[in-house]
C-alpha cells in the first residue's frame, strides 16, 4: 500500500504543482486572474484522478480483488495528504520568492472589477479594506498554507469519497 500511496500522491503532487507554477506565472504576468480558478480546480481533479487509479490498483493487485470502503478511504486519504502538501510547499515557494506582489494585483483586479460592475465608493473602500486585511493575514506563512490546503484537500476528499465507493468490494468477482 505505501508504493501505491508513495507513487500516486508524488505524481498527482507534481501535476497540481506543474499546472500551479504555470498557471500562476501566465496570470500573474498579464494581471488577469480570471480563468486561473478554472484551470487550477481542472487540474485538481486530474491530478487526484489517481486517487481512482491507486485505489483499483491496490483493490486488484495486492488485496485479491477485494477492499473495504475504509481501506480504499484510507489509501485516498493518504494520496490526497500527499499531493496537497507538495502542492501547498509549491505555492509557498512560488508566492514568497517568486510573486510576493500577487495579493496587490489581485486587490487591483477585483477592485477594478468592481468599479466596471458600478459599485459605489463605499462599496469599494469596504472592500479594499477587506482585501487588505486578508492580505496582511495571507503573509503569515501558516495561515497562508492552512488557506491553501483548504483550497485543494476537500477536492482530493471528494474524489476519494466517490472512488472508495465505487471501488470497495466485499467479495472477489470470479473472472
Amino acid at each position: 500500500m505505501k508504493k501505491i500511496v508513495l507513487v500516486c500522491g508524488l505524481i498527482g503532487g507534481l501535476v497540481v504543482a506543474a499546472m500551479l507554477v504555470i498557471t500562476t506565472g501566465i496570470y500573474h504576468a498579464s494581471g488577469n486572474f480570471e480563468g486561473g480558478m478554472l484551470i487550477g480546480y481542472a487540474s485538481m481533479i486530474i491530478a487526484f484522478s489517481l486517487i481512482f487509479v491507486g485505489i483499483k490498483n491496490y483493490r486488484d493487485k495486492y488485496n485479491d480483488g477485494i477492499i473495504s470502503f475504509g481501506k480504499a478511504f484510507r489509501i485516498g486519504l493518504y494520496i490526497t495528504l500527499i499531493a496537497s502538501s507538495i502542492y501547498v510547499i509549491t505555492w509557498l515557494i512560488d508566492y514568497y520568492f517568486f510573486i510576493p506582489d500577487f495579493n496587490e494585483k489581485y486587490t487591483e483586479q477585483m477592485l477594478g472589477k468592481l468599479r466596471a460592475g458600478g459599485a459605489s465608493e463605499a462599496e469599494l473602500t469596504l472592500k479594499a479594506k477587506e482585501l487588505a486585511s486578508f492580505s496582511a493575514m495571507y503573509k503569515n506563512p501558516f495561515f497562508n498554507a492552512l488557506m491553501t490546503y483548504m483550497e485543494i484537500v476537500p477536492v482530493g476528499l471528494l474524489i476519494t469519497l466517490i472512488s472508495s465507493f465505487i471501488l470497495k468490494r466485499k467479495v472477489k468477482v470470479a473472472v
